[in-house]
C-alpha cells in the first residue's frame, strides 16, 4: 500500500460519524432514516457518509419494497481498508457508540409499526442482543449430555432454544403469547417433526396437569409481575421426578437500559 492510498483510507475512517455507521452496521442492517434517528443526524448527511462507505466497499444495500437496508460488507476487495476497519473496531470504546447500540431496539420496534422487541426480531432472534441471552453459550455445551423427554419452553420466542434441543428431546412445545413470534417459530422450524408452537399465557399454562418431563423458564421471568403465578403453572404440569429450569436477570437499576425489550419484572 502506498502513501497515496493509505492517506485515502485514513481520511475516511477519520471521521467519527461514518465511525458509528459502520459500527452500527455491523452490529444490524438498518435504512437511511433509522441510521438517522439513531445518530440523530439528518437523513442526508447520513445518506452522504453512506455512499462514501459503499464507494470504499465498507458497506453494501439490500432494497426491500420501497426501503433500501445498508449493511458492514463481509467481502471487500480493499483488503488494506478492511483490515484497517477491523482494527479499528476491535478497539474503539467509547459512550457515545454505547449509546447508539441502546436506541437499536427501539428502532426495530418502530419498523415493526410500533410493536414490541420481540415482534420486531421475529424470526431471527439469534442475531439480536437482548439482556440476559447468555444462557445460549451454556445450553449448547450442555445439550448433548441430556436426554430431556418430553419439553416444554415457556416464552419461547421463535425457537433458538427448541432448535439446540430438539435432537435430544422426544418432544418440544414452544409457548410464547406473541402470535407474531410464535407464526415466525412454526416458519423457522418446519424441518423439525418434534417441535409444535403454541400461543398462549404463561400465567394459565393450555397444557394438561402433568404431562412434561422438562420445563424450561429462560429469560421468562423478567416479562411478568406475577412470577410466582408462572412457576406454580410451570410445576402443575410437569411430572414427578420432572426437572424446571428457570434463569433470569438478576435485581439491577438500568431500567433504562432494558426499557426497549418490554421486561416487566426489574
Amino acid at each position: 500500500m502506498d502513501l497515496n492510498l493509505a492517506s485515502q483510507h485514513l481520511r475516511l475512517l477519520a471521521d467519527s460519524t461514518r465511525l458509528r455507521l459502520l459500527l452500527l452496521l455491523e452490529q444490524e442492517e438498518l435504512s437511511v432514516a433509522e441510521l438517522a434517528a439513531i445518530l440523530q443526524l439528518a437523513q442526508p448527511r447520513v445518506s452522504t457518509h453512506l455512499a462514501k462507505l459503499k464507494e470504499a466497499q465498507l458497506v453494501i444495500d439490500r432494497r426491500e419494497g420501497v426501503s433500501v437496508y445498508y449493511r458492514r460488507a463481509s467481502d471487500s476487495s480493499k483488503q488494506e481498508l478492511a483490515e484497517l476497519w477491523q482494527l479499528l473496531s476491535k478497539t474503539t470504546d467509547d459512550p457515545l457508540v454505547q449509546q447508539d447500540r441502546e436506541r437499536i431496539p427501539q428502532v426495530l420496534a418502530s419498523r415493526n409499526g410500533g410493536g414490541s422487541w420481540a415482534d420486531a426480531v421475529a424470526g431471527d432472534m439469534e442475531r439480536h442482543y437482548s439482556p440476559g441471552r447468555t444462557w445460549e453459550a451454556t445450553t449448547r455445551a450442555l445439550t448433548a449430555l441430556i436426554g430431556l423427554g418430553d419439553v416444554l419452553d415457556i416464552a419461547s420466542g421463535d425457537g433458538v432454544l427448541a432448535e439446540l434441543l430438539a435432537p435430544h428431546a422426544t418432544h418440544i412445545t414452544c409457548l410464547d403469547i406473541s402470535r407474531r413470534v410464535v407464526e415466525a417459530g412454526r416458519r423457522r422450524l418446519a424441518n423439525f417433526d418434534n417441535v409444535t408452537f403454541e400461543q398462549g399465557d404463561m400465567h394459565a399454562l393450555p397444557l394438561d396437569d402433568a404431562s412434561q418431563d422438562t420445563v424450561f423458564l429462560m429469560h421468562a421471568l423478567t416479562y411478568t409481575t406475577q412470577p410466582q403465578q408462572v412457576i406454580r403453572e410451570a410445576a402443575r404440569v410437569l411430572r414427578p421426578g420432572g426437572s424446571l429450569l428457570a434463569m433470569t436477570l438478576a435485581e439491577h437499576k438500568h431500567k433504562k437500559a432494558v426499557a426497549p425489550y418490554d421486561h416487566s419484572n426489574l
